[in-house]
């Protein structure tokens, strides 16, 4: 029996939660004002959203980690044993850090390595890797493991509202025009990540509780009928988050809802206030 490794990048936000340490985390790089933090490591998330409130046009941007240094946690991993590793990252469409992972992969001679693109980011990422390593540890194999992985990647939907499109434009992540109009008018965006990995544009809404009202009843309306993991993502706005959860749990149907931090290298694209709501289907 093959004994099958787990890595998962840092956008996961598994560092903030508690987790076997077998799953090897590898970490994208968040650069201010030209100095390079290693995600959590070196800056950790209250600290970096309150530089953002204080300075909300520093210099900041991000790195995803280096074909070579994940190529080298490749080799520790085959040096503690594994015979074969799945490798957990971000979708594709929101970093290179799946092309740099497919790319290190290439270079394993002898160990395969198995990228998984998650197309997604943050709890449902990190409940792929903690997935993974339960079902390595019941002796499941590398296909019956990737495709309970896709079944989470086909079966989970994150709903974003932020407070403000600044940070989505200054990073790319909204066109110019599309930043220009909506400051202009004061549109506050409701988002969600698309089935493809992307983070689109799902209504535009005049405040910030609008399009969190908004965002709740869409989302309500989606788990009817479902048995789900409830989760919200919050980044300088904890009280908030607790405030929403208080409120959800007063549905006698919803049992449990989890707290999840945004970690910097994500949150620095779309800023402090921001807020995300989503599930993941349980079969």
């Amino acid at each position: 029996m093959s004994k099958i490794g787990i890595a998962v990048c840092g956008n996961s936000g598994i560092d903030y939660a508690v987790h076997d340490k077998r799953i090897r985390v590898f970490r994208s790089l968040l650069i201010v004002e030209e100095k390079e933090y290693e995600d959590f490591i070196e800056i950790n998330a209250d600290d970096f959203y309150k530089t953002l409130v204080e300075r909300p046009n520093i210099d900041v941007h991000t790195a995803q980690t280096s074909t070579g240094a994940i190529l080298k946690m490749y080799e520790e991993m085959k040096a503690d044993g594994y015979d074969e590793i799945i490798c957990i990252t971000i979708s594709s469409h929101l970093s290179g850090t799946y092309q740099n992972a497919v790319l290190a992969a290439k270079m394993m001679e002898d160990t395969p390595v198995h990228v998984f693109d998650s197309r997604t980011l943050s709890a449902v990422e990190a409940k792929m890797a903690f997935t993974a390593l339960k079902m390595s540890d019941a002796g499941k194999t590398v296909q019956e493991i990737l495709s309970e992985l896709e079944y989470i990647r086909d079966h989970h939907h994150i709903f974003v509202t932020v407070e403000t499109l600044h940070f989505l434009v200054k990073n790319g992540r909204l066109s110019n025009a599309a930043g220009f109009f909506g400051t202009m008018l004061k549109l506050k965006p409701l988002l969600e990540v698309s089935k493809e990995g992307k983070v689109v544009t799902v209504d535009k809404i005049r405040t910030t509780q609008k399009a969190r009202e908004s965002m709740l009843s869409k989302f309500m309306e989606e788990i009817k009928g479902k048995n789900v993991e409830i989760f919200i993502i919050y980044t300088n706005n904890f009280d908030e988050a607790a405030d929403l959860k208080d409120r959800m749990m007063e549905n006698p149907e919803i049992k449990d809802i989890k707290l999840v931090p945004l970690t910097p290298v994500v949150g620095c694209h779309a800023g402090p206030g921001t807020m995300g709501l989503g599930y993941i289907e349980v079969k």
